[in-house]
């Protein structure tokens, strides 16, 4: 075995957390040193493994997407259920977590009514549930027909369930946790985090252990100086793939003027930019429009995006 790439976890003896390794090499012969990045982004822990052990302790990691963007009103929900259900599209098993649990909302565009949410992620925060207890086959909903499967595990609607994790929040660390049972007992190929808008201790675990971040911005003077500050937030948190996603542009834009405008100001990658559209509006909500619509420009482009997220 030689250098890999990032994207194994393993367990650190008496460190009680997966880590994510940097660096890994594997030799035959000797005992190598991995150095593995805290989960909060903050600190670098070494450990000797012999191969053997270090064969019976990594295990393959999927994808982690998270969804971001700095300020609301972004259409960050919509974009996420989208770009999840395009790449389970591609034959893939893909989870998706609604964070934002202050205002969580993507359950309905998987048709999933909250009069049937018996457990939600806000469940297994409170430890009255499992995470894999939590997650619901959505597949059926939005019309996957077989070509992949997509589960979510939705946050609570319910007004006291709301003001409690406002009023006593709850320990981040069991997100970690969760999204590692969650791979493991569903066997995902990608996990896609839809966050809540804005910097959080909840948003730098995330973005700390994303394979790919996205960004949401519009073409706005608030969301360009917010979108600045989480760049700079990401690539202290050492991001592997950071892109940007421009939504809700005008038609009357030049596109190919506002890519070059936003790449040389952030020095990232414009994955998509996506137009304003009257057909998204009108569908309301009303399921994952990428499936509804399959050859819509909107639906194109997120392909173009979900593509370079599986490359």
């Amino acid at each position: 075995m030689g250098d890999q790439e990032t994207g194994f976890l393993f367990q650190l003896p008496n460190q009680g957390f997966f880590r994510e390794t940097r660096n890994m090499s594997v030799s035959p012969k000797n005992q190598n040193i991995f150095v593995c990045r805290c989960i909060d982004g903050e600190q670098l822990y070494s450990h000797n493994y012999s191969q053997q052990n270090l064969i019976s302790s990594i295990t393959q990691m999927p994808k982690v997407v998270s969804i971001h963007s700095y300020r609301g009103g972004t259409g960050k929900s919509n974009f996420t259920a989208n770009l999840a259900t395009t790449v389970a599209l591609q034959g893939n098993r893909v989870g998706v977590v609604d964070t934002d649990i202050q205002s969580p909302g993507i359950h309905n565009l998987f048709g999933l009514e909250s009069e049937t949410m018996n457990k939600t992620l806000n469940n297994y925060l409170w430890g009255q549930a499992p995470i894999e207890d939590t997650a619901y086959d959505v597949s059926a909903n939005i019309g996957l027909n077989g070509n992949g499967s997509l589960f979510l595990v939705p946050s609570s609607v319910k007004a006291d369930d709301i003001s409690r994790i406002l009023s006593e929040g709850y320990d981040v660390r069991l997100l970690n946790d969760g999204f590692r049972k969650l791979v493991k007992n569903l066997q995902l190929d990608y996990l896609f985090i839809d966050t809540h808008p804005g910097l959080s201790k909840e948003t730098f675990l995330t973005i700390a252990i994303s394979h790919v971040l996205i960004l949401i911005l519009r073409p706005d003077k608030q969301d360009y100086q917010g979108t600045a500050v989480t760049i700079d937030v990401a690539r202290q948190l050492k991001v592997r793939k950071m892109l940007l996603a421009v939504n809700k542009v005008l038609k009357t834009m030049n596109f190919d003027a506002l890519r070059q405008k936003i790449e040389a100001t952030y020095d990232a990658k414009v994955a998509g930019i996506f137009p304003l559209s009257e057909d998204l509006v009108q569908q309301a909500s009303n399921g994952v429009f990428c499936v509804q619509f399959p050859d819509h420009y909107v639906s194109n482009e997120f392909k173009k995006v979900a593509q370079q997220i599986m490359e």
